[in-house]
């Protein structure tokens, strides 16, 4: 397990600062290709697409996924569809980036590898 996949998220307060550029460039060196750092309604958000052989496997993933995010009290937005799942980390108190959308898209990435 990467030092991120084994991390657990940090409790995050409205005033805890958003990551800046340099520290998003370093911290996405520590998880997966493919992740990508998106601006939603002026929102930067951290975005994967996943995908499977069929729906029962997109879901079961989803659901994973989601179990994951409940035990960490840090949670996604999932769109699951027929062969893929589009996984969206940010925090919804900062509006933004924190180190804890990293460690959770660490924990997501290894997750799809047991698949």
């Amino acid at each position: 397990m990467t030092g991120l996949a084994s991390d657990h998220c940090e409790a995050c307060r409205a005033d805890a600062p958003r990551l800046d550029d340099n520290q998003i460039t370093a911290l996405q060196k520590e998880i997966a290709d493919g992740w990508q750092v998106i601006t939603r309604d002026g929102v930067r958000q951290l975005e994967r697409v996943f995908g499977f052989d069929n729906f029962a496997d997109a879901l079961a993933f989803t659901n994973r996924v989601g179990e994951m995010a409940e035990e960490e009290g840090h949670h996604p937005a999932l769109l699951t569809e027929w062969g893929r799942v589009t996984v969206t980390w940010w925090s919804h108190k900062i509006r933004g980036l924190h180190r804890n959308d990293f460690v959770m898209a660490a924990r997501t990435d290894k997750l799809a590898a047991e698949h």
